[in-house]
């Protein structure tokens, strides 16, 4: 028998591993249970985060079709004025609701607008006054016993193609509805009237400096070299493809450049950019002005608080880890600011 007082014998060393595990089982218990409740809680999150994602896509399909049928009423019948500013609604909820829309119904409603766009700039040519009659110079007659001067050759409509460089991705085969090509060492400009919702090409310039101050539609730009351009508002694209040591300044919802090189961006964009095949780009954000340029981003429909500048999507690089090595910011110490 034992002692009085004495401890009481320790338990055998199978029944204290009983006794242990016992402990631990109800907290192993409670962590399983614990990561079941989270995994419960963020399938509930992810599945009312998608009904409130095609909610949205069902009320923007709603609204556009709504806005659509309403601009084409009035570009039929209505005042051009608010046509133009239905339009510039329209134009404004797509550019809001891109976070949520699948890509197809992005693409669909861009297409919308750029088609309601030309109906707009063709209805507008349409109500223009004709031109009855237009003043001519007449020739001047050479001066006796001076030889003739020759004739000026005609600039043609766009040259052939330098060597490795083909038609830009998307440009049409015909010529552009404006725009500006084989010059060399120029300043070319063209304003708002010309701009408003067209199409613009600039191809195979030289040394140029280029102003287009107003709201195109689109903007493509091709085997351009040395180059600067400053460009207000386009309502939906702007392609660079086959360029090299040029300056571009650029207001457009999605930026994309193809073959390029050496070449500094000054962009507001509201998607992200994409380069590819390019190598020496470098970016800073938009930072030309000029006078009625806040009327030009009012009827692009952008929106001038959303700014992805120094956000790009380089298909030539896949590493997840490191920054690609084919663009990069431009210190804010470097950036150009006035562009007299």
């Amino acid at each position: 028998m034992e002692a009085a007082g004495e401890a009481p014998a320790a338990f055998p060393a199978p029944l204290q591993a009983e006794v242990a595990a016992a402990a631990v089982l109800p907290e192993r218990l409670r962590r399983r249970e614990a990561e079941r409740q989270q995994g419960v809680e963020r399938q509930r999150q992810k599945k009312e985060a998608q009904v409130v994602k095609e909610e949205q896509s069902e009320f923007f399909v709603a609204a556009f079709a709504r806005e659509r049928e309403a601009v084409e009423a009035l570009l039929a019948a209505g005042p051009l004025e608010e046509a133009s500013a239905r339009l510039q609604g329209l134009q404004k909820l797509l550019t809001e609701s891109v976070r949520f829309l699948a890509p197809y119904e992005v693409r669909q409603g861009q297409e919308a607008v750029a088609r309601l766009q030309g109906d707009l700039a063709a209805r507008r040519q349409q109500l223009q006054p004709k031109k009855k009659f237009a003043f001519r110079a007449l020739k001047k007659e050479a001066a006796p016993g001076s030889e003739p001067r020759p004739a000026e050759p005609a600039r043609p409509a766009a040259a052939a193609p330098a060597p490795g460089y083909g038609p830009a991705e998307g440009e049409a085969g015909g010529p552009p509805l404006c725009g500006f090509s084989g010059a060399e060492d120029e300043e070319l400009e063209l304003g708002p009237a010309e701009l408003l919702q067209r199409d613009v090409v600039l191809s195979e310039l030289r040394g140029c400096r280029v102003l287009l101050r107003g709201n195109a539609n689109t903007l493509r730009m091709r085997d351009c070299r040395g180059c600067t351009v400053l460009c207000g508002p386009v309502s939906t694209s702007a392609l660079v493809d086959g360029c090299s040591d040029c300056l571009l300044v650029l207001a457009c919802q999605q930026l994309r450049s193809h073959r390029t090189r050496d070449c500094r961006f000054y962009v507001q964009v509201t998607s992200r950019a994409v380069i590819e095949d390019c190598t020496k780009i470098s970016f800073a954000p938009y930072a030309w002005s000029y006078p009625g340029i806040e009327r030009d981003f009012e009827s692009s429909g952008l929106d001038r608080n959303r700014n992805n500048w120094n956000l790009v999507d380089d298909f030539d690089w896949l590493a997840t880890d490191k920054p690609s090595p084919n663009w990069s910011l431009i210190p804010e110490q470097e950036r150009i600011s006035r562009w007299d």
